[in-house]
């Protein structure tokens, strides 16, 4: 591998444990995955490993086929919904499925997260749609819930946490956090009243 890959790496452990800080990815829960824009390979999270132990070595790097490059450890059991993604958002190029806990209940329920909160709003694209419960280890999930997404950069996986998309690494971590910072605020809301969503129209404006 280069040293440009090594630092695709380097960038993917750190935010791992960010992402667990944040409290996004408990214990061993989510996967993380980033996109070489030049080999297209994809470097992932194993399969069930703790983030606080996790190092360089830990991380298993495939094709967009799913064939391992390099690593010794399973990649993740969700390594194909990734490569999904990767093959048809082509400017994506860094993919975060978190379990936060907010964000969990609106799936649990199956319930969008409204566009109440404006970073969540512009980090998003709109609201937050909500997949079907299904089985989440194979590839037709991941086309399924393309459609779901449509050009959105989050959506819910019903029972299941999220998965957030971005341009980067960081940006699909901070999107990830948005969501559930929205997911948060909108649940809150609901407590009180009618939360009252920010209108499509001025959600394009602030994207631009």
């Amino acid at each position: 591998m280069t040293n440009f890959d090594q630092s695709f790496k380097s960038r993917l452990v750190e935010i791992s444990k960010q992402a667990m800080r944040l409290g996004l990815m408990p214990l061993t829960q989510g996967n993380i995955s980033v996109r070489d824009p030049e080999s297209g390979y994809v470097t992932i999270t194993p399969h069930d490993y703790s983030y606080e132990k996790l190092t360089v070595d830990d991380l298993v790097v495939v094709d967009l086929k799913g064939q391992v490059i390099e690593g010794s450890r399973a990649p993740s059991a969700e390594m194909s919904v990734h490569l999904v993604v990767y093959s048809h958002r082509p400017l994506v190029h860094g993919i975060v499925h978190a379990e936060p806990v907010y964000t969990n209940a609106f799936g649990v329920i199956h319930k969008e997260i409204e566009p109440v909160f404006v970073n969540m709003a512009i980090d998003v694209g709109g609201s937050v749609p909500v997949m079907p419960f299904g089985d989440s280890g194979n590839a037709q999930f991941g086309y399924d819930m393309l459609k779901v997404m449509e050009n959105k950069n989050a959506v819910i996986w019903a029972n299941h946490g999220v998965l957030t998309v971005g341009p980067t690494l960081e940006q699909a971590l901070h999107c990830a956090y948005m969501v559930e910072m929205g997911a948060k605020i909108y649940s809150i809301a609901l407590s009180h009243g009618k939360p009252i969503a920010i209108p499509e129209e001025k959600i394009a404006t602030l994207i631009g």
